[in-house]
């Protein structure tokens, strides 16, 4: 039986989209990206887009209402932003709170920045600068067992992933196509103030069920966007967007830097274009948090953050949502 509030939108106030949600202290944090109405053509780099500010959304439980507590953050207010601040994640250390986040500089060049808060709710103070060496978008974080933070990033088209494969920033880069082997997401240790990389940024691998890398060509199970990383009985399990195929899928390795391997799919396609979620644990259970576009109609860049209890079998085997049923 769902809860009350299972696969609804959980706020119809403002178009939110890319949660990641987090519990602190027993009450639920989600950190959404948020959708603005805008009179922009679609088209495959994302002007349509035009996300500027950041609300942070709450709830006591699963099935109490969600709140949205205001404005936590505006791109006028982090000096090196130039503009679409999409979507963030956040990781507390030491009593304060690390809302990571990708907006394009002034040079229209995607990086990472960090604001820090007091609260999980905000408001954040930016730094004055990028991550240094961060590029692309979809910041995720784990903080391990161990107290490690890591920092998992990237997104192919308007996110410019592919951009950057000789090292430097080269709008013009080849993108991997057929046979080619597909690109991963970018993985890093993040410093505990989630002010720096500890680490130089790496590719992770993503094979197919023979130990080969994933084809470009195979769309349905290439890493294309919105990365998430979760734990189950010490195992890593990476989970993101095909994009082009609107699926979420997940792969499994025993290093949180991989190699993963393909292991399905964790949810058919949402209307709207894609789709990007978080997996957490609420009292014992798994759910995945995701957006769709049914409070729009179907308007791609004005979406709704939903939430659906996810299954996770003892050998890690994730069972595929049909969000519809």
């Amino acid at each position: 039986m769902r809860r009350e509030n299972e696969r609804k939108p959980l706020v119809k106030n403002i178009y939110t989209a890319d949660p990641s949600a987090h519990v602190f202290d027993g009450k639920i944090y989600i950190y959404p990206s948020h959708d603005v109405e805008r009179d922009v053509p679609d088209d495959d780099d994302g002007e349509q887009y035009m996300m500027e500010d950041y609300h942070v959304l709450s709830m006591d439980s699963l099935d109490a209402p969600c709140v949205d507590n205001g404005l936590a953050l505006h791109q006028d207010d982090v000096p090196w932003v130039g503009r679409q601040m999409w979507a963030p994640d956040l990781f507390t250390r030491n009593g304060k709170y690390y809302l990571v986040f990708p907006a394009k500089d002034k040079d229209e060049i995607f990086r990472l920045g960090t604001a820090v808060g007091d609260s999980p709710i905000g408001p954040f103070k930016p730094y004055d600068e990028p991550i240094p060496g961060s590029h692309s978008i979809d910041p995720a974080v784990l903080v391990d067992d161990d107290g490690k933070i890591y920092c998992y990033n990237g997104g192919l088209w308007g996110g410019q992933l592919e951009m950057w494969q000789s090292g430097s920033f080269n709008p013009d880069e080849h993108r991997p196509e057929g046979d080619e082997k597909a690109l991963g997401p970018i993985f890093a240790e993040l410093s505990e103030d989630g002010s720096r990389y500890l680490t130089e940024p790496k590719e992770i691998q993503i094979l197919d069920e023979n130990g080969e890398p994933l084809k470009a060509s195979d769309e349905d199970r290439r890493y294309f966007e919105g990365p998430w990383v979760h734990k189950h009985h010490g195992k890593y399990y990476l989970s993101y967007s095909t994009g082009t195929t609107h699926y979420i899928c997940y792969a499994e390795g025993d290093r949180p830097d991989g190699p993963f391997t393909y292991k399905g799919r964790i949810m058919e396609p949402v209307l709207g274009w894609t789709t990007h979620h978080s997996i957490v644990q609420i009292d014992g259970d798994w759910y995945l948090f995701y957006h769709d576009c049914e409070l729009s109609g179907g308007v791609t860049h004005e979406r709704c953050v939903k939430y659906t209890k996810l299954n996770i079998a003892e050998d890690g085997t994730i069972e595929t949502i049909h969000p519809y049923d």
